[in-house]
């Protein structure tokens, strides 16, 4: 038995961790700013490094983020070919999605 998501569960689960990772970046780089008033070198040196760290950070994400868009795509054609090579199938899957999720609803 596979286990597949839907192209738009993992699409919204996938743009949730890039808004989580922009927000930890923000952070990051407002404890740095506020940290800016405290002295010496060593602080410095720690500044700087998390600076790159973040830097690069933002590149990763950038890059993963065109990624996560690409396989979104291409997930949503393969369902559309799907979906027009086997109308029937698909409405199968959709009504008995439909009634597990009624089902699960209806315990509440």
């Amino acid at each position: 038995m596979t286990n597949h998501q839907s192209p738009l569960s993992a699409e919204h689960a996938s743009h949730k961790l890039v808004d989580d990772f922009k927000a930890l970046i923000s952070d990051a780089e407002a404890l740095i700013k506020a940290s800016a008033e405290h002295g010496g070198e060593a602080m410095h040196s720690v500044r700087a490094k998390a600076q790159q760290t973040l830097s690069t950070a933002k590149e990763s994400l950038s890059e993963a983020q065109d990624v996560i868009a690409e396989k979104a795509k291409e997930a949503a054609q393969e369902a559309d070919v799907f979906v027009h090579e086997k109308p029937w199938q698909a409405v199968g899957i959709a009504a008995g999605a439909g009634l597990l999720i009624g089902l699960l609803i209806g315990r509440r």
